[in-house]
């Protein structure tokens, strides 16, 4: 089976096309980060690659022919595939990579974020605060592209990411590790300065529109909200992320 790989000049990242050699490259445990499927696709080996696509839990999309052959030059017979420039952890082995560590435990839980420069911006600010690894779930979640790697100035190279079903199950995973989840959210009365970082924690940014989803909102240990004193409602996901982070990093400086 040969693998057809090119640089696409829209999406800059990694790029594989073809069914077959898409198939060949989910069995071969390539980091595919997200499929685009041409709508209206039948057939036998079709229903296959389908099946297999909804086992891994591979993000997912139908679109016209149109945005396909925006993607690519190439003859890409209704399929393309981007490939994550990066390897992702599995939470079992971040946490018990991180756990082996004499630090505080810091990790960051993505829920939904789907700006790729908001994500990149959110890594190179965890780099820098120490974060010991973020969390993302494998469907709706920004994708690692290029553009991601570029916003993040290199720091998705150094941070460990692990991609989850679901984030409500991490949530879950982590506490029962002895690791306390808190959310950053405007619906509390909590500021963020009332808030303790300083024991073991994993802080939860919601999505750029719709915030922290209500399930997860239910489950964890603790919900704070960043001060905003002008007319504006709210901050850039990125910003607000870096806000939190830094108390922690203030917090357990002291």
């Amino acid at each position: 089976m040969v693998f057809l790989f090119t640089f696409a000049p829209m999406e800059n990242n990694t790029q594989i096309y073809g069914i077959r050699a898409i198939i060949e490259a989910i069995n071969a445990d390539k980091a595919i980060d997200k499929v685009f499927i041409q709508k209206g696709l039948k057939g036998d080996l079709f229903k296959e690659f389908e099946t297999l696509i909804r086992r891994n839990g591979i993000n997912s999309s139908y679109v016209p022919v149109e945005k396909l052959n925006r993607l690519t030059k190439g003859n890409h017979q209704g399929v393309i595939a981007t490939i994550s420039p990066i390897t992702f952890f599995t939470l079992e082995e971040l946490v018990e990579k991180v756990s082996a560590k004499e630090t505080t435990p810091l990790f960051l839980l993505l829920d939904q974020l789907s700006d790729v420069r908001n994500f990149g911006a959110i890594i190179r600010t965890a780099e820098c605060t120490g974060v010991d690894g973020i969390i993302i779930q494998k469907k709706g979640a920004a994708p690692v592209t290029a553009d991601t790697i570029k916003t993040s100035a290199g720091a998705a190279f150094k941070v460990p990411i692990a991609k989850v079903d679901h984030i409500k199950d991490a949530v879950f995973y982590l506490q029962a590790s002895g690791i306390k989840t808190i959310a950053a959210t405007e619906k509390t009365e909590n500021s963020v300065y009332d808030i303790s970082f300083k024991e073991p924690c994993a802080i939860i940014m919601g999505s750029e529109d719709l915030g922290i989803s209500p399930s997860i909102l239910k489950v964890v240990d603790d919900k704070a909200k960043i001060p905003l004193l002008g007319e504006i409602g709210s901050l850039n996901v990125s910003v607000a992320c870096g806000v939190f982070l830094y108390e922690a990093v203030r917090q357990r400086s002291l």
